[in-house]
């Protein structure tokens, strides 16, 4: 109980600017239970008239009895109209406010956990966080209106009541122990169901690489034991729902029939009417109903308390760590930035990606990295962008460190663009409005040509506005990044980071990219990471990097001259080309 009233405080936040429907809410069930209570007693008055042939009194409290069901009628549809609305806000600012938090959580922590632990969490959870106090409500008000039956019985016939009280708690402690043994195995459930979610979307994302792998029946091998597992711990919910629901709808038929017992037992003892006793039999199924409702609040609770602990956890645990920033704030970027003795890895337990990295880089310069695959170039980036944090030395920009910057500093005034940039399931237009919500037509066409790819967008149907798929699919990898270029022409910061920026195009588009980049220089700082040397051998400045530090730099003539590895690599490369 300590833990449920906590996790309501804190549902609470979200719901308090609902607190007058939520008012409005509770009185309209609180009608209903009312009446709820009242009409079995006046059922029962009817049944009464009836047999004593009292017809004028029977017909006046047929007419109370139509007006009290109109009404409840007319009160359930306000009741839940102010329950959609308070479940409605609730649900959109929980939902808003957790996937704040996902989005501030470390890189570290997204590369552990599989996609469907975000997304059961972001959906399922969240709903139930919202609905609680529908939940609460609607389940409160039923147990009320039982309750208000047992009243009727109990004015009707103490030992009726008695022993409809009996038979309410031995089917109480069955059904508590089915809540208890099912919640145990909806805990394992929901792991199982993040994990084949997860899996499901590495399917749907990947299902390219898939087919051109030909691991169509490794993948459809694995979903099938992953699917047969989650539907295993299924069935063994289902399992325990159905052996404890057979034992009390036994039991329940078995004290039902005891019941018809004893109200005979009255009648010829004298101590009961044939119609009070007739009401008393045909409410009996609403009264034990209440083990039901009783069931169903309990396992509402767990399954409340048991998604506020996954929500909390992503909220505030240690476990889903975020990302930190400082307060120092830069109004307007220079460009000059500093590596200092960074050491780098990705894993406690894996070898050091950067070893001892110094450099520098001047604002307005274009510098380029240089290496073998795994040298550490796309981890100078994502250092760069804070996308990670650095196990020892100093990363600055401008002069300051960037543990001491916030995260408009960094972020917003640094544009990378990947070697396989994630384009979203939305138009062209939207894709490019994402970094620049302000932008004006002008501004669009003009950033889309820079990238060499207006022509191509005015080819479509729907020029601008067609919907591209998810990550881009119906785009080709060289269209991908061209559009990824152009997003990042509209943002407009200060360093541009271009990692692999052109690998999938083709030599006169990327001569043509090369061109636009050529016309940013000494404007930008600009960076290059590219696996063909020769569309960085006009950079001011290459870095040879190996194992994790920086070999050689200078010019490409410098380095071919004086760098062994350099001009390994670039040999390498005219090789291929003949």
């Amino acid at each position: 109980m300590k833990e449920f009233i906590k996790n309501i405080r804190f549902v609470w936040q979200y719901a308090k600017d609902q607190k007058s429907k939520l008012v409005k809410y509770i009185l309209c069930n609180l009608i209903a239970v009312i009446i709820s209570v009242v009409v079995p007693i006046i059922s029962a008055k009817i049944i009464v008239y009836l047999t004593d042939s009292m017809f004028y009194q029977l017909l006046f409290m047929t007419v109370v009895l139509c007006f009290l069901e109109l009404l409840r009628n007319i009160v359930n549809y306000f009741s839940r109209s102010y329950s959609t609305i308070i479940f409605r806000e609730s649900f959109i600012k929980i939902q808003t406010e957790l996937g704040q938090n996902i989005l501030k959580l470390e890189n570290k922590v997204i590369d552990s956990n599989s996609s469907g632990v975000f997304i059961q969490r972001l959906t399922s959870d969240t709903s139930r966080l919202a609905d609680i106090f529908n939940v609460l409500n609607l389940y409160l008000s039923r147990i009320l209106i039982n309750i208000g039956i047992f009243i009727a019985v109990f004015i009707i016939n103490f030992w009726a009541f008695l022993y409809m009280i009996v038979m309410v708690l031995i089917l109480y402690l069955i059904e508590k122990r089915r809540v208890q043994i099912y919640n145990r195995r909806d805990k394992e459930f929901r792991k199982e169901t993040e994990r084949v979610t997860g899996f499901v979307g590495e399917i749907v994302r990947g299902i390219r690489d898939i087919k051109m792998l030909h691991s169509e029946g490794s993948f459809s091998s694995e979903l099938h034991s992953q699917v047969e597992g989650l539907n295993q711990t299924r069935y063994q919910m289902m399992h325990v729902n159905n052996k404890y629901n057979c034992v009390r709808f036994c039991l329940q038929d078995i004290l039902d029939t005891g019941l018809i017992f004893l109200l005979v037992f009255l009648i010829i003892e004298g101590n009961l009417m044939v119609a009070n006793a007739l009401v008393v039999h045909n409410y009996q199924g609403r009264v034990t109903s209440i083990i039901d409702v009783l069931g169903i609040l309990l396992q509402s609770l767990k399954d409340f308390n048991l998604s506020c602990d996954r929500v909390f956890s992503i909220m505030h645990s240690d476990k889903f760590s975020k990302e930190r920033f400082g307060s120092t704030h830069l109004d307007k970027v220079n460009g000059d930035f500093c590596f200092s003795h960074v050491d780098f890895h990705y894993d406690s337990n894996e070898k050091k990606v950067l070893n001892d990295l110094n450099f520098q880089v001047h604002a307005n310069e274009t510098v380029a990295f240089v290496g073998k695959s795994g040298a550490g170039k796309t981890t100078i980036f994502n250092l760069l962008c804070k996308m990670y944090d650095i196990d020892n030395g100093m990363i600055t920009i401008d002069g300051i460190d960037i543990r001491e910057l916030d995260q408009d500093s960094i972020r917003g005034n640094i544009t990378i663009i990947s070697q396989s940039p994630y384009i979203f399931h939305l138009s062209i237009r939207d894709n490019l409005r994402l970094v620049a919500p302000a932008m004006t037509e002008h501004e669009m066409i003009k950033a889309c040509k820079l990238a060499c790819i207006h022509d191509f967008i005015m080819s479509l149907p729907d020029g601008y506005d067609t919907i591209v798929g998810e990550g881009g699919v119906n785009l080709s990898g060289g269209q991908r990044q061209r559009l990824a270029i152009a997003r990042a022409f509209l943002q407009k910061t200060e360093i541009i980071l271009f990692d692999e920026a052109t690998s999938a195009l083709d030599n006169e588009t990327q001569k043509e990219i090369q061109m636009a980049i050529n016309n940013l220089k000494k404007d930008y700082t600009i960076l290059i990471v590219a696996h063909r040397l020769s569309t960085i051998i006009d950079s001011d400045r290459i870095l040879f990097i190996e194992n994790g530090h920086i070999t050689a730099e200078g010019s490409h003539k410098e380095l071919l001259r004086k760098s062994k590895g350099y001009r390994e690599l670039y040999e390498a490369e005219l090789k291929n080309q003949e």
